[in-house]
């Protein structure tokens, strides 16, 4: 486990192999996103990716819903999330690792029970196999971004609150944004 509570490179570098710009439209509360192109034809190769571009602060600060999948490669999906004052992720266990980036508010990283607190440029980084939980303990909303690899979720999937997220039993299909 690892908490590092400065900027990672690791993160930026791996944003900054998205090579596509996203069409961002603002609407009260939430960051609405197009992409060019919703799924990858058969004869695209990796040359003909788009990937992703954008101001990730602004997209996660501007992020109401509980979980927006943004973008999702072969091997990486990028997802924002805002937690309402005492709501948290809920704890699970993936096979796949987890990295966090906290935007906005305070909350605790919770990894195999060992829990940390987290603010505003934190970083957490969670193993394959490990049972963790991100809970928020302020009085605002904890605003962050996550990025799985390989993806977990299903391409494009909103879900406004954590209970419609619960509700539904999606996961990733093997289908990516281009």
């Amino acid at each position: 486990m690892r908490i590092i509570t400065s900027t990672l490179a690791v993160a930026a570098g791996a944003l900054a192999v998205f090579a596509c710009t996203q069409d961002l439209e603002r609407a009260p509360g939430a960051a609405k996103l197009k992409s060019a192109q919703t799924t990858a034809t058969s004869g695209e190769s990796a040359t003909d990716a788009r990937g992703f571009v954008g101001n990730i602060e602004s997209l996660t600060t501007d992020n109401s819903d509980f979980r927006r999948v943004v973008y999702t490669g072969k091997n990486i999906q990028l997802v924002l999330m805002a937690l309402k004052p005492g709501e948290d992720i809920g704890a699970e266990v993936h096979d796949v690792d987890q990295f966090f980036r906290i935007e906005a508010g305070t909350g605790e990283a919770v990894i195999n029970e060992k829990r940390t607190p987290i603010g505003p440029e934190s970083a957490v980084v969670v193993p394959a196999g490990a049972r963790h939980n991100i809970v928020n303990t302020g009085q605002s909303p904890l605003q962050l971004y996550t990025l799985y690899a390989p993806p977990h979720h299903r391409d494009g999937v909103v879900h406004h609150t954590k209970l419609e997220a619960e509700r539904d039993t999606e996961h990733f299909d093997g289908r990516t944004t281009e």
